[in-house]
This record gives structure tokens, sequence and C-alpha cells, in this order.
């Protein structure tokens, strides 16, 4: 795991016009910038994932290899590294932060990428989940900078659909009476997170996953072994419920319509883009399945459309799977091999 670093973004104005002040963004990097600064990827974190949570796809022989390019990891806001509920001070602290939206995201990215290292363009951004939404995000806010983008197991607009999967988890966690409306002390409302682990349980593998007893595969010992150790673990290894909200919020309001200039047109902000894409849903994901990715594919003007195939749903995505980490790392190989796009 590499050191964290941290870029101060000062009075930070959000997309709805709140104001944090003293605002910054928990970054980490992997190999060197050359000197033309024409080797940048940028890697954003997902959905309460930490940076080091994105290593699975980084290292020495893989696409994302630190001896050939100069990967940035920003830690989304509201993840607890970055600025967050959980250490804002008064009056934006716990219950009161801001709504983020993805567009507030990728504008704090882009300040760090062109502020800190003075980067004009990327090779390449990537990313899981949420970080495929900020991904697309990147290729809308910033067509001039951006050569190639590659999401994975994730969507230009969050569909009513996963809204509703959102809403279970919402409800789950909120509904624990120590939440207090986000305002709990030292005592956690773990009951609301051990429900919340509960409603992902059922979304993050697929049907058939489970059919066939694959986590048994990351050493679950039963059912209720893997419901307890994997998912009720996940949530209670320190990830604050008001970050987890803050960060439910960017993921149900995400679509790159709303950037500013495009009126709420999904279809037009992705034939904006001008990266070369390479569009990567999971073969049998609940929150983002590839007839979602196929539409936004045919609205963009570059793009191609490569299904993860396997039975891990959405966790294709997360690096658990070796057969799925290879296939994505074979994809991106073949992207940043070929001319990027811009126009």
């Amino acid at each position: 795991m590499t050191e964290q670093q941290t870029f101060e973004l000062g009075d930070f104005t959000t997309q709805h016009g709140a104001t944090l002040r003293g605002a910054f963004l928990a970054y980490t990097t992997y190999g060197e910038l050359n000197a033309d600064k024409s080797n940048a990827i940028v890697y954003p974190t997902w959905y309460s994932g930490r940076h080091w949570d994105n290593e699975w796809l980084i290292g020495p022989g893989m696409a994302l290899d630190p001896e050939r390019y100069f990967i940035i990891v920003p830690n989304m806001l509201g993840n607890g590294l970055s600025s967050s509920p959980s250490n804002t001070p008064p009056p934006y602290d716990r219950a009161r932060f801001p709504n983020i939206t993805v567009y507030d995201q990728v504008k704090a990215q882009h300040r760090l990428v062109t502020e800190k290292f003075g980067i004009e363009r990327l090779a390449l951004v990537t990313g899981w989940s949420m970080g495929a939404g900020q991904t697309y995000q990147w290729a809308v806010s910033h067509p001039e900078m951006v050569e190639r983008i590659a999401p994975f197991c994730g969507s230009p607009r969050t569909s009513l659909h996963n809204k509703v999967f959102l809403e279970g988890v919402k409800a789950a966690l909120t509904a624990d009476s120590v939440f207090a409306g986000g305002w709990y002390g030292e005592v956690w409302p773990t009951t609301g997170l051990r429900a919340l682990a509960r409603v992902y349980a059922g979304w993050g593998f697929s049907q058939a996953f489970y059919w066939d007893k694959e986590y048994e595969k990351l050493g679950y010992t039963s059912l209720e072994d893997f419901l307890i150790g994997f998912w009720e673990g996940f949530f209670l290894d320190g990830r604050d419920p008001n970050n987890l909200l803050t960060m439910l919020w960017t993921w149900q309001n995400g679509d790159v319509g709303l950037t500013p200039g495009f009126d709420g047109n999904t279809e037009a902000a992705l034939a904006s883009i001008t990266a070369k894409a390479l569009v990567m849903p999971g073969e049998k994901d609940l929150y983002f399945p590839p007839e979602d990715e196929a539409w936004a594919v045919s609205h963009m003007p570059n793009a191609e459309l490569l299904v993860i195939p396997g039975i891990w749903g959405h966790f294709a995505g997360h690096g658990s799977n070796p057969e799925d980490t290879a296939f994505i790392d074979t994809a991106l190989h073949q992207l940043l091999a070929k001319p990027g796009g811009l126009a």
C-alpha cells in the first residue's frame, strides 16, 4: 500500500451551491510521471472503497503497470479519507454534510490532476461501479483531456431499478434508532449496518453465484458464514454510516446528463464523449446489467461493449475472482495499445 497524500481544495462549492470550507481530497499515486506527462491514468474509488481497495488491478506486468504509467487513485468525497461527514467540522459535519454529485467528484479530481501535477492529457480513466460512473463523468466534463475510458460494472446514469435497491439499503440503515437522524455519537447503529449488509448480499453477486455456492471459493463454509463473515464484516470495518449515506446519495443521483450544458439530456452527454471507450458490464450484474450499458454504448461515437462473462455479478469488478481480474486486465492491455480518442 502506497502512502496517502492530501490535496487541499480550499473553499469547494458543490453543484448544488453548498461551500465546504477547508475541503480536501485524499489520494495516492503509483509509478512516476514521465517528462511530457503523457502516461497519467486516473482510477477513482467506488462505493465505500478506499484507495488501497483498487490495488488488485495495479502491478508489474499488468495493464496498470507502475513501471510504465503514473496511476492516480483519488478517494471520493464522502468516503472517510477525503472530506466527508465523519471528518468535517460543524456546521457541515455528520448529517449536515452537503449532497455531492458525480460532477462534484470529478471537479475536485480535475483540480488535483491539473493543479498538483500539471497534467493536460490522460491516457486512461477507468473504474469499477461508482468508479465507472466517475469515469464516464470525466469523459463528459473534460473531453479535451481524456484519451480513453474503460468503465467496468458501472453506468453513466443510475437506473430506476438501481435506485430501488439503494432505497432498501438506506432504509435498513436509518431504521436503527441508534442512527438518530445521523446524529449518533460514539456508539454506531450496528444493527442498521448489519441489516444494510443483508440487503446488499442479495444484489452484489448473482443468483447463479449462490446456486453454485461460489462463496466457498472465498473460504466461507456456509451461506450464513458468508452473510456474516463477508457481508456484515464488510460494513463493520469502520465505514461510517453518514459517509455511506453521502456516497449512496451520489450513486443514486448519478447522471452525466446533469453536467452543466446538457440540461438533463443523458444521450447528448454521451454523444459528446470523444475518448475511445471500452465499456465492460458484468454478464449477471444486478445493478448495471449489460443491456443498460449497451444502451449507453449506442449513444457514444467511439465505444465498444465487452461483457465480462461469468456468474460473479457486480463483484466481477471487485478483484475477488481471478478469472474476472484476468479478463479486465487483458481488455485494458488491448485498449491502451490502441490509439486514443480526442477530437
